[in-house]
């Protein structure tokens, strides 16, 4: 798979990464996970099973 760093889900990905490295967060201190980060992660998620969904129907409709 290609890696656009256009692309929304990677765009939230990499956000989720770079605020679990930010020091200076209560939750990094605290050695907890980043509420907001697993959020990113969830809708980055949410959208890959959602485009999947739409390829699979795509290829129902024409065959392909």
């Amino acid at each position: 798979m290609e890696i656009n760093e256009q692309d929304l889900v990677y765009r939230l990905r990499k956000r989720a990464e770079i605020r679990r490295q930010i020091k200076d967060r209560k939750s990094v201190q605290e050695g907890k996970p980043d509420r907001i980060s697993l959020l990113l992660d969830e809708a980055a998620i949410e959208i890959e099973e959602l485009r999947d969904e739409i390829n699979r129907i795509r290829e129902d409709l024409t065959g392909v």
